[in-house]
């Protein structure tokens, strides 16, 4: 019976960890992460997985210490995997599986290496993405490709949408490959590295909206950092305002040659740079829920400046 260690997190964690377990693998340990009670848990539980097949879960803060690389050792795996696995892992690790250390990355290698692909991926306006099984080295995110599964971004998809695809792309990439990566049969491609760049990630003030950009780019940064992530944010009239949702508008041009936010009938609207006009679906004001009759009673029908 083939076995592995499965390093893993995230719906990616759990989606994959259960194609293994559909083909059989024997899973000798999982390595995941205790969760953050500072962060916005919304995603489902490889713990709980694990726990429900008698799987055995450790999460150390650094698994490339001696203790953690001596219990994987002794478990003389054939495969490692890493499934949205949040530590680098180094070479003591890489080496000890049989066959391969194998990590599934949420782009399409060699685009988007390094942190948060989905989200710079809606950043930078790209129509599709995926996700990528690849052989690990200590460089992340570049060793030789033995599957991958592109999705599409639609224009108005927010990032945990296009997550969620890319989870599903995780899932049909792993169960193809696997049967021959169980064989000792797949094939591998080595990267051209010169068709991508590494991103870095993220942080919360990243989402900060600079409203002379022009609509296009501003709604792709809205629904890049959507919620469950922490949101776009700017001002109005001085007021902390965070934007959820947005559309572009078509064929309109902004009235102001600075950036003004006003609502007319139900729907409301941003005034953008190059004339664009951004129409805004879901915001809020000073942490309260908006719509278009709330901002007129407390706003009127003036136009209201937009950022600082």
């Amino acid at each position: 019976m083939t076995s592995a260690v499965v390093f893993a997190y995230h719906n990616v964690g759990v989606r994959c960890l259960a194609v293994l377990l559909a083909h059989g693998v024997k899973i000798s340990l999982v390595v995941s992460h205790t969760d953050n009670p500072d962060e916005n848990i919304w995603f489902d539980s490889v713990a709980k997985l694990a726990k429900e097949h008698d799987i055995p879960v450790i999460t150390p803060d650094d698994p490339n210490l001696p203790e953690t690389i001596n219990r994987i050792s002794a478990l003389k795996p054939d495969f490692l995997f890493s499934f949205y696995y949040r530590n680098m892992l180094k070479a003591d690790i890489l080496n000890i599986p049989k066959l391969g250390a194998l990590n599934m990355h949420g782009s399409l290698l060699p685009k988007y290496r390094g942190r948060v692909p989905v989200n710079w991926a809606i950043i930078k306006g790209e129509t599709e993405t995926g996700s990528t099984l690849h052989y690990m080295t200590e460089k992340p995110d570049n060793g030789a490709i033995v599957d991958q599964q592109a999705i599409p971004i639609l224009p108005n998809d927010t990032a945990m949408e296009v997550f969620h695809k890319v989870t599903c792309a995780a899932e049909i990439a792993l169960n193809r490959c696997l049967p021959d990566l169980i064989r000792g049969t797949a094939k591998s491609t080595q990267q051209d590295l010169s068709k991508g760049a590494y991103f870095s990630g993220r942080r919360a003030e990243d989402g900060k909206i600079d409203w002379f950009n022009d609509a296009t780019t501003i709604h792709n940064l809205i629904r890049a950092v959507a919620p469950p992530y922490p949101g776009a944010y700017t001002t109005l009239s001085g007021k902390p305002m965070r934007i959820l949702r947005s559309m572009v508008v078509p064929q309109q041009n902004a009235q102001h040659t600075v950036p003004f936010f006003y609502c007319v009938g139900e729907k409301c609207f941003a005034e953008c740079g190059n004339g664009s006009v951004l129409r805004i679906l879901d915001f809020e004001i000073d942490g309260e829920p908006q719509n278009a009759a709330s901002f007129i009673a407390q706003f009127g029908a003036t136009p209201q400046s937009l950022g600082s």
